[in-house]
């Protein structure tokens, strides 16, 4: 298996109520240690509540975030976080609010020629040329490349961001909740244009959103985060279907689902991260927490197969 993507203990820290002088007057671990390996071609899908970390860990692999500790490495090699341009060739971002992604001054051809430009160097010619290549791809006219981001509908718009993160050539995409904002008719299209984009260009993806359904449909794997930290990690048909931690399930329960009443609502909330407990931070909301998860950290552990969760008393498959 051939690897695109490899964290290894990647971790991210904000520091509250920072001081000219000494310590900050407390700090909040947004992530905790993570490390995951993504195999070329693949489509990881990350999902979790409001909170826990997806966009934090999304903002540290494509540079826009410095870790706090840890290491990125894509095909082997781990990226000079002093080079911006370095992620920028490999890795690209495509935003959750298409729109206001989209620089409200510069026309799509202005937009879509900085990329090309500033890390392949593109002048002239070639460079109108790829900008054409890359339209036809995500099936959008040329005259729309004189026009400005608030011209478009928020379908349209996106399709601009998937162009735009194309046109570095990158080898992984992050796709942060890239459908949410979309109506739901516009939502198929565009997931079934990251599908073919995938296979076009050999592409791996991070696809990072809170709609179960969404992502168990295009998902190889999926990751569970909890509280900055990865609790539950296998197929993305195994689990869903059958999860092995008891946070997976209540997120499966919790999806709201046409002619079923809403689960989960009673179930507590996050805690507070400025005080977080001992031992499983999920230990206050689950019903098979003991004394043992509430006094040490549980490990992630095989469970089945590929499938691994961070638990001391795990559901049966």
């Amino acid at each position: 298996m051939t690897l695109a993507l490899k964290t290894t203990d990647l971790a991210k820290t904000f520091d509250i109520g920072k001081r000219l002088i000494g310590p900050p007057r407390a700090q909040v671990h947004a992530v905790h240690p993570v490390s995951l390996e993504v195999a070329q071609g693949e489509t990881l899908g990350i999902v979790g509540e409001s909170g826990c970390g997806k966009s934090t860990l999304a903002r540290m692999l494509v540079g826009l975030e410095p870790p706090s500790a840890g290491q990125i490495e894509i095909e082997g090699r781990a990226l000079d976080r002093a080079d911006p341009a370095a992620f920028g060739r490999l890795i690209q971002y495509v935003f959750q609010h298409p729109v206001s992604s989209l620089n409200p001054r510069k026309t799509i051809r202005q937009i879509m020629e900085t990329p090309l430009r500033r890390l392949h160097g593109m002048r002239g010619a070639a460079l109108d040329a790829r900008i054409a290549e890359l339209f036809d791809a995500v099936n959008l006219r040329p005259e729309f490349l004189d026009r400005y981001p608030h011209e478009f509908s928020g379908g349209q718009a996106q399709r601009i961001g998937i162009a735009r993160a194309l046109a570095a050539s990158p080898r992984i995409l992050i796709l942060d909740e890239p459908v949410s904002a979309l109506d739901v008719s516009v939502q198929a299209q565009v997931l079934n244009l990251l599908a073919r984009l995938k296979d076009e260009f050999n592409l791996t993806y991070l696809f990072i959103s809170h709609d179960l359904a969404v992502v168990e449909a295009v998902s190889d794997r999926i990751a569970v985060l909890y509280f900055g930290s990865v609790v539950e990690t296998g197929p993305a048909e195994r689990v869903f279907a059958a999860p092995r931690h008891p946070y997976t399930r209540l997120l499966a329960d919790s999806a709201p689902v046409v002619g079923k009443p809403l689960g989960g609502a009673g179930h507590g909330e996050l805690p507070d991260p400025l005080n977080p407990p001992p031992g499983c931070t999920f230990a206050s909301r689950c019903p098979r927490a003991s004394d043992q998860c509430r006094g040490a950290v549980p490990e992630l552990r095989r469970m089945t197969g590929d499938q691994f969760a961070a638990c001391y008393h795990p559901l049966d498959p």
